[in-house]
């Protein structure tokens, strides 16, 4: 520790913990829209398919993709620039590549299933034929949904106890 701590200054502890600080910030702020869709949106359009789509139709229909794109883009680049900015604090920096990692998995999960099935509901309201099943499907990406929402606050939550031992890494 004392070694480490030659190595890094006050300044660069600042630092880590700026952008510590404004990926947690960011995260909460994305949690809340994940929290606010997936309790108030999704079980309305999720709830009685093809019916329930009509928050899909037309060309004011819900589309919530650039918003996602959008607040995922600015979070992991925020992420990205936490992993730099403790990148010389060894379990600081790990503990972010695994949270990281476990985040990517779930946006991984994000682009290839949910976002893809989306499309597909938006279009079924559009006028798409929908096939069989479709509450079946709808509901277990509703499920799957909460699966998905639970990981990425849990995520945003092992962020705090990192936040915390860096703040104890200056006063040390």
């Amino acid at each position: 520790m004392i070694n480490e701590m030659n190595v890094l200054n006050t300044a660069y502890l600042t630092r880590a913990e700026i952008w510590l600080f404004i990926t947690i910030l960011a995260y909460f702020l994305m949690n809340g829209a994940q929290i606010f869709e997936t309790t108030v949106l999704v079980p309305k359009w999720t709830s009685a398919p093809p019916e329930s789509f009509l928050y899909f139709k037309g060309k004011f229909g819900l589309d919530l993709k650039t918003f996602w794109i959008v607040a995922h883009s600015i979070h992991e680049i925020t992420f990205i620039l936490a992993i730099i900015f403790c990148w010389k604090i060894a379990p600081i920096r790990n503990w972010l590549l695994i949270l990281f990692v476990i985040h990517f998995a779930v946006r991984a999960w994000t682009i290839l299933y949910f976002a893809p099935k989306v499309i597909d509901f938006q279009a079924i309201a559009n006028g798409k034929d929908f096939g069989s099943n479709l509450l079946d499907r709808t509901t277990l990406w509703r499920t799957l949904n909460y699966v998905r929402v639970g990981i990425f606050i849990a995520v945003s939550i092992g962020l705090i106890p990192i936040l915390v031992k860096l703040f104890k890494m200056k006063v040390n």
